[in-house]
């Protein structure tokens, strides 16, 4: 019998429903200058909204030295890059960038990639191909791109617990000294808002003699006194041999970056396929990136200004009776415990009171842990915190949510 492959495909999506883990995307049109208000675009019409859930942490997306620089490129160089870096993407612009990522992390070189995926990818993948009989161990909860660079490096792979310092010793003492070991994980988690222990990771590293390589994408531009990170905070930027982040989040753009030494960086760009075959960032999303990054390395209002936010709706959460992780960073993970229910609980916010808030399901959380992800920046006032804690108690409420225990 021939394969119905157009039924082979709803079939994974009836799958996907069925299970509740079905995604929509909603149609968004962000208001410059404006932000976090926005408008909802559907086929009866146009909404404004308010959006709760972005990953342009400080709103750098609508800054005006970011929009001028990104318009005086546009002027000066036009839209594209042109193709790949080795054949005539390689512009002065992301040069400056490269120059200016390096200098953030005290390190030798950068390298900057499309995306923040995909740096962790073309990195971990190439790491593991040129490192000879090389052990990856890689922590419970890293994100999902890293999980792929492992896997594509074809090295073998450990997973220790989540931050879990002696499992994860336990684990470096099962390895042969002499083989090369790559020790991967993140700064802040994005769905628990939790930090790793940066320093002890750093010290079994040097008593193992392995690697270290960290993903700081929901902390560059957001802790230590440059946004460099939590590696920048705790003083221990030194200590790791590759630090990872993104250009999409706190400074407000996109793309992906890693800085190291320099023959580490070189590697990378010699050998990762992700690199090389990949069109450039075009000179007017560079040009923003770095109007962004110096900024942020002179300027704290920003930083000082997100983290009250985030700890003024945490308390209001929490006085209101709602289930509110007390994270140690900017995270405020709302949690509802139920695939369904969240979903549901998102579409009443966005349809009744114009709040935008994605609801979190598995596979990026584990199943009975499904939640509402909020990311308060600095451009969110009183009133609109005010707004959310009123929406959110009537929805719980109306949905008979478990509340605060």
């Amino acid at each position: 019998m021939a394969v119905n492959y157009d039924e082979v495909f709803g079939q994974a999506i009836k799958d996907l429903k069925d299970e509740q883990r079905y995604r929509v995307f909603t149609e968004l049109g962000r208001h410059a200058g404006n932000f976090p208000r926005a408008t909802k675009f559907t086929d009866d019409g146009c909404s404004e909204i308010t959006i709760w859930c972005s990953n342009d942490y400080l709103g750098m997306g609508q800054h005006p030295k970011v929009l001028d620089a990104m318009q005086d490129a546009l002027v000066r160089y036009g839209a594209g890059a042109g193709g790949t870096r080795n054949i005539s993407g390689n512009t002065h612009m992301i040069c400056e960038l490269e120059r200016e990522l390096a200098d953030l992390h005290g390190k030798e070189a950068a390298l900057v990639f499309t995306s923040g995926f995909v740096s962790n990818d073309a990195t971990l993948s190439t790491l593991g191909k040129l490192l000879p009989n090389a052990v990856i161990l890689s922590d419970q909860l890293n994100h999902a791109s890293m999980i792929d660079g492992v896997r594509h490096s074809g090295c073998e792979k450990m997973i220790f617990r989540h931050n879990d310092v002696a499992d994860l010793e336990a684990k470096l003492k099962t390895i042969d000294p002499s083989r090369p070991k790559v020790i991967a994980f993140e700064s802040v988690y994005s769905m628990d808002g939790d930090i790793a222990p940066i320093r002890e990771f750093c010290d079994l590293a040097d008593k193992y003699n392995a690697m270290t390589y960290l993903d700081e994408v929901h902390a560059v531009g957001l802790y230590g006194a440059r946004g460099g990170g939590i590696a920048e905070r705790e003083g221990l930027m030194d200590r790791l041999t590759i630090m990872e982040g993104t250009l999409g989040k706190a400074f407000g753009v996109v793309g992906g970056f890693i800085t190291s030494s320099k023959n580490i960086v070189d590697a990378i760009r010699s050998y990762a396929s992700g690199f090389i075959f990949t069109t450039s960032l075009p000179p007017v999303i560079t040009a923003g990136a770095v109007a962004s990054v110096r900024h942020l390395k002179d300027s704290q209002a920003e930083r000082d200004a997100h983290q009250e936010r985030a700890a003024t709706l945490k308390r209001l959460l929490a006085e209101a009776g709602l289930p509110v992780l007390q994270t140690p960073t900017h995270i405020v993970p709302v949690m509802v415990y139920d695939a369904a229910l969240c979903k549901q609980a998102s579409d009443m916010l966005l349809e009744e009171y114009g709040i935008y808030i994605q609801p979190i399901n598995y596979p990026t959380v584990p199943r009975g842990e499904e939640r509402l992800r909020i990311t308060p920046s600095p451009l969110h006032t009183d009133d609109m915190m005010a707004e959310l804690v009123v929406a959110l108690k009537d929805v719980w409420n109306r949905l008979g949510l478990k509340q605060a225990a």
